[in-house]
């Protein structure tokens, strides 16, 4: 079963090596990925995987509380970002007019 993980309270000296590595004992890493502020590049602390997985829910026992740099890492089913028509914007005002 394919299932993508959300993976918060990650050490900054994490990279998506590692979370790939962290995952791989307990099924199949379709891809790994650290979330990185876009302005300084640094992690922001979180990140997903998402793997091929018989029972998910003993994945995410089996990582979830795990202690990596001195944090405990904590472990879910991502849930789908909702994706509006407006390009981003969250309203319905329209494209600003600018100058």
């Amino acid at each position: 079963m394919q299932v993508k993980l959300f993976v918060g309270n990650l050490p900054w000296s994490v990279n998506d090596v590692d979370l790939e590595q962290l995952f791989s004992p307990h099924g199949e890493v379709q891809s790994a990925r650290v979330i990185s502020d876009r302005d300084t590049g640094r992690s922001r602390g979180f990140g997903f995987v998402e793997m091929e997985a018989d029972d998910v829910t003993a994945v995410i026992q089996a990582v979830n509380g795990m202690e990596v740099d001195g944090r405990q890492l904590r472990v879910n089913e991502a849930e789908e970002k909702e994706r509006s028509g407006f390009g981003g914007r969250r309203d319905n005002r329209g494209p600003r007019n600018r100058y």
